[in-house]
């Protein structure tokens, strides 16, 4: 197959369906969140053992009578004076026993990370594999995250092990050259020595693009999906070759549209769109080379619908799923509205005893808005955020709900440190009536998908019902979109100015 007639494939196959395949993506948005449950542990239990051992209070005490506001750093003087004071009250927060917590944390979140990044991209790889065979991709992509995330962990284990030791062997013969033969035979080597290696990093990178595909359609593991790989690639270098091009052309596009896009706040909207349209684009591509290499995929064709019409239809199914998901879990709401507002609470009551020495003015970060920017910046952040929150819950909920805490103790901490809270309530309030709402619901959703996959763990609910509940997640995210776009467009060009006459 030609790389004009995959790519068409590609683009039939992510037209058709979406909701049966772009769910994984979404899961893959909240490998952060996830992981980030192992620090939040290990912060949980170094505040604890600060608090038990007085360690906490003598810090507290310490700050009570120190000016924290940093000088100007181009006065060394000032700048060391301020960092003897401060000392004091950091040093009663650091002992072997908090040290240890906090590596701790961060080694179980690195874990986390790779163990549910390794799951997501087996649920992604097989799904695709699925669609491109005219099968439900959510259905298999279940199965796949359950038989395949080792291989996949395996996979991406022996790719960063090659490299580094590629890294390795270029660097050890650049320093044996340079003590042989002096810093000009060095030079010489080292030129060499970066061709080389690159080589050797292009091939790697190339054949274990393949190998994940490999794994999925050969239903094999490890090294049989290396072999796999490499025996395509051997057999269509052109194709390989191609895809190489195509993927590096996609990661520089990608980097420049960020790099042009965040002077203007769109970063994190080129962040969303590389990960649910570029990445699935590339996992696709690649799985119809290696498929038809296989003779194992037979593409489906174009939707008849434009794609304008699919995408009104999309807007509509959303909101309808959205509206529809709320009226059935009015206790899960409750739950999470209960979750927020606590933590915003707890937020506020730790934020207070700082208010005097780290205050904040909502007016200050105001300064230089610009509303379009803004609206841009506001929505793919927070739609981000609501995505990852509520894909994370199928980690047994215990991540949404962390997220919906995260969220509340910040905003709770952010008031309890301005310096003008009438400002910040009236900034808030007109596009917050859309965007916390958008949160809380995420959040609930979050709840939902956790309960059913462990039912689905435990047996009680089948893997067809699993791909039902995570296939309307999909479409009340898209409803939530619609929230959160309202709001990020009240947010750039209401919220920052229409209380200025007034306070």
């Amino acid at each position: 197959m030609d790389l004009s007639t995959a790519v068409t494939a590609t683009v039939s196959t992510l037209r058709r369906r979406p909701a049966d395949l772009l769910p994984f993506y979404f899961l893959g948005t909240a490998v952060p969140v996830i992981a980030r449950i192992g620090l939040f542990a290990a912060l949980a239990g170094v505040y604890l053992h600060l608090e038990l051992s007085g360690r906490l209070a003598a810090a507290r005490d310490v700050v009570a009578e120190t000016d924290l506001t940093p000088p100007d750093v181009e006065n060394q003087e000032a700048l060391e004076q301020w960092t003897r004071e401060v000392g004091p009250a950091i040093e009663p927060l650091v002992s072997p026993t908090t040290v240890a917590l906090v590596g701790g944390g961060v080694i179980t979140a690195v874990l986390l990370a790779a163990v549910v990044y390794a799951a997501a991209s087996a649920g992604q790889m097989t799904a695709a594999f699925a669609r491109l065979r005219g099968e439900r991709g959510l259905t298999a992509g279940i199965g796949g995250v359950r038989t395949r995330w080792l291989a996949f962990l395996g996979l991406y284990l022996t790719e960063a092990l090659l490299w580094v030791g590629v890294i390795l062997l270029a660097g050890l013969a650049v320093g044996l050259a340079s003590l042989a033969g002096g810093p000009i035979l060095g030079a010489v080597v080292a030129l060499g020595g970066l061709l080389v290696g690159a080589a050797a990093l292009a091939s790697v990178r190339i054949v274990f693009a393949f190998a994940s595909a490999a794994i999925v359609v050969d239903d094999t593991g490890v090294l049989g999906g290396i072999d796999g790989a490499g025996g395509f690639v051997r057999s269509n270098p052109v194709d390989a070759a191609a895809y190489l091009v195509v993927a590096v052309g996609v990661v520089v596009a990608t980097a420049s549209a960020a790099s042009a896009l965040a002077v203007v706040g769109g970063g994190a909207v080129v962040a969303i769109a590389s990960a649910l349209v570029a990445a699935p684009a590339l996992d696709v591509l690649k799985t119809v080379l290696y498929g038809e290499y296989r003779g194992a995929v037979d593409p489906v064709g174009p939707p008849d619908a434009r794609v304008r019409d699919q995408f009104v239809g999309g807007i509509r199914r959303g909101w309808t799923e959205l509206a529809g998901f709320v009226r059935r879990t009015p206790g899960t709401h409750l739950l999470v509205v209960a979750v927020g507002v606590g933590s915003g609470v707890l937020g506020w009551t730790l934020a207070e005893p700082l208010a005097s020495t780290v205050p904040t003015s909502i007016e200050a970060r105001l300064a230089g808005h610009v509303p379009p920017v803004a609206a841009v910046e506001f929505f793919g952040n927070n739609w981000g955020v609501t995505i990852a929150t509520a894909f994370s819950g199928i980690a047994l909920v215990v991540p949404a709900i962390s997220s919906v805490a995260f969220n509340g103790a910040v905003l709770g901490g952010v008031a309890a440190l301005e310096q003008n809270l009438a400002v910040l309530v009236a900034f808030v309030v007109p596009h917050g009536l859309f965007e916390i709402p958008a949160i809380l619901v995420s959040g609930a959703l979050g709840v939902r998908l956790g309960v059913v996959a462990w039912r689905a763990f435990r047996g009680r609910v089948s893997r067809t019902g699993f791909a039902d509940a995570i296939e309307n997640a999909f479409w009340v995210l898209v409803g939530i979109g619609v929230l959160i776009a309202v709001a990020a467009l009240i947010e750039g060009f209401v919220s920052p100015y229409y209380w200025r006459p007034f306070l």
